[in-house]
């Protein structure tokens, strides 16, 4: 494959061999200063988090948008409101279809790991 490459406002034209190589999964990986489990399957995606009929953040950080509204019927995996985190934004979903019957936080809130955002009946 041909390029052309600037460096240092230089051009270059320079050939390039791409290799295809084989997919190598990763190994393990060590993590320190916490308790880490990784998913299962048959439980709720990163997004998704629910505790009874309630909406739970699976992640602490703020809440940066609120998408639904006391008494609005919502579609279970609707995205009903959105968390930031070290500057990433994590759309949170409903686990169930229903009404909302409280929104329990509003933009700007800082939430832990498991707390509870809204209910849904």
């Amino acid at each position: 494959m041909q390029l052309k490459v600037t460096v240092n406002g230089v051009a270059y034209d320079v050939e390039v061999e791409v290799e295809e190589e084989p997919h190598t999964p990763l190994g393990a990986i060590f993590m320190t200063g916490g308790n880490f489990s990784p998913p299962h399957a048959g439980t709720p995606s990163a997004g998704t988090a629910a505790d009874a009929d309630g909406v739970t953040a699976p992640l602490a950080g703020t809440v940066a948008r609120v998408l639904v509204e006391e008494g609005q019927a919502i579609e279970a995996g609707e995205v009903v409101l959105v968390l930031e985190a070290m500057k990433m934004e994590t759309e949170i979903t409903a686990p169930q279809a229903g009404t909302v019957t409280a929104v329990l936080v509003s933009p700007g809130t800082a939430v832990t790991s498991g707390q509870v955002l809204l209910q849904i009946a």
